[in-house]
């Protein structure tokens, strides 16, 4: 089976035929820059900073996205999945898993993006305690990752459409002959997506280990680079989907790569969210924690 084959399957498949290119389809799909992966898996695996943690994340994440690409097939065999055609729901979709990555970052880093204590002129308590030196107090209380919201974003992110999930949903599924197989090619194609990401997620979650710090040093830059990605990633999303709905040609806005592989065939602004997100908010996050503990260490 060659890869022009997986990228435009023909009709008169039989079952064991789509599976396997659903599941190869799947594979390629976490394995390449998409925006409504990566960033999760980056944020939340970083964040446990450990292997074993970054592959618990991965397998989460993709068990939510494994989930609803069963119900995308499902509704693709039975024809409902034509809404897909009619309206454009990147804007929502990214809105909504902006909103759900923003409240997680915002758990883990329990204020850390306030900076002006002007809820202490209303009342509320003090930002800054004597005792550390006027170190903001937020920034001492950063909590754990909670993995358990992984699922969510994978069932949030499962909604996202992109060539992908055309294959899957207008070639692959109607072909499976039963409504009762219909679950089927989604479920092996977030299978596919699944052991790509428990990798990546491996590999996120096994960063930390590369500098000789301590244990208490790693997980504060964990956790503080994880907040910092899953929040202000977040809020990149909301105003992306703003954008598309206000602006809806953004979404088609795209630089043609000569790569046949869909999330390498183009530069676009799901291209942008993952370059900005892992890269920029998320990589540049983790360096400069790294840096700051090191000046602190040259200091003691």
């Amino acid at each position: 089976m060659n890869l022009q084959m997986v990228l435009n399957p023909p009709s008169g498949l039989h079952l064991g035929e789509i599976l396997l290119i659903s599941l190869i389809l799947g594979i390629l799909h976490g394995a390449t820059p998409d925006e409504h992966t990566w960033p999760i898996t980056f944020s939340y695996a970083v964040g446990k900073y450990s292997t074993k943690g970054g592959m618990k994340a991965g397998f989460l994440f993709s068990l939510g996205f494994t989930v609803q690409r069963a119900f995308l097939t499902t509704l693709g065999f039975l024809g409902l999945a034509a809404i897909y055609n009619q309206y454009n729901l990147d804007g929502p979709i990214y809105i909504a898993v902006g909103i759900a990555m923003a409240a997680a970052g915002s758990y883990v880093l329990k204020g850390r993006y306030i900076h002006l204590p002007i809820d202490v002129l209303l009342g509320g308590r003090k930002h800054h305690s004597n005792r550390v030196g006027g170190v903001p107090m937020h920034e001492l209380e950063e909590r754990d990752v909670p993995l358990g919201m992984t699922v969510v974003h994978g069932l949030i992110a499962g909604f996202g459409f992109g060539a992908y999930a055309s294959i899957l949903t207008f070639v692959l599924a109607p072909q499976v002959g039963s409504l009762a197989y219909a679950p089927l090619p989604g479920l092996f194609f977030g299978l596919g997506t699944m052991i790509t990401q428990i990798a990546f997620g491996a590999l996120f979650g096994s960063i930390m280990r590369l500098k000789k710090l301590t244990e208490e040093q790693i997980t504060r830059i964990a956790r503080r680079t994880a907040g910092f990605t899953l929040y202000y990633g977040g809020l990149l999303f909301i105003i992306a989907g703003a954008l598309i709905i206000a602006l809806p040609a953004i979404d088609s806005w795209a630089v043609s790569t000569g790569n046949p592989i869909p999330n390498l065939d183009s530069i676009n602004i799901g291209t942008i969210l993952v370059l900005t997100v892992v890269g920029a908010i998320g990589i540049g996050s983790m360096l400069r924690e790294i840096n700051r503990i090191g000046r602190m260490n040259a200091r003691a």
